[in-house]
């Protein structure tokens, strides 16, 4: 055999081999860089915002701080850093529901000392709750009914979604996914 044949060969099966290759590759999802906005209403304080929180691929700082502050543990007035996590499932439950509307905030971040009176007061508290670590706000909206927003978070796919009726309020956050 002539080392071109050869040469054309191992070229050929080369680039069999790279072909085959990319169709293993998955495929990376687009990040978009749009804005993110939220806007929330503490209806224990009376306090409301409405900001970008994340824009040109980083989070915007000042926002983020004013979102940690109106979601704040309102019983002692103690802030913790929200996950992202927590704010991107609102960004998108947001845009799920179709509303510009704020979100009536129920509850947001809770102190351990908070979250533990709460445990021994009221049935349905959890011990460990991802209120606690920035992970989870209850919440409710003027404009759209419980079902509705119950419906589109589980539709997210982006952490835990209890549905409280009798509470008026529906429970997100961005841990295991999972629904109550």
């Amino acid at each position: 055999m002539h080392a071109s044949s050869l040469l054309s060969r191992r070229r050929l099966l080369g680039a069999a081999v790279a072909a085959a290759a990319v169709g293993l590759v998955d495929p990376v999802p687009a990040v978009s860089f749009a804005p993110r906005s939220v806007a929330l209403y503490n209806i224990h304080t009376g306090e409301w915002l409405r900001t970008v929180y994340w824009a040109d691929g980083h989070y915007i700082r000042e926002a983020v701080r004013d979102i940690n502050w109106i979601l704040r543990d309102h019983h002692s007035d103690e802030i913790r850093p929200m996950d992202a996590g927590v704010l991107d499932l609102l960004g998108m439950l947001r845009d799920r529901l179709d509303t510009h509307d704020p979100f009536l905030v129920v509850c947001g971040y809770r102190s351990p000392t908070t979250n533990r009176k709460l445990y021994l007061q009221h049935e349905g508290v959890a011990k460990y709750s991802y209120h606690i670590k920035g992970m989870a706000v209850d919440l409710r909206s003027e404009r759209r009914d419980l079902n509705q927003i119950r419906d589109a978070a589980l539709s997210l796919r982006c952490g835990g979604v209890g549905y409280y009726p009798r509470s008026d309020f529906v429970h997100v956050d961005c841990g295991p996914i999972r629904r109550w």
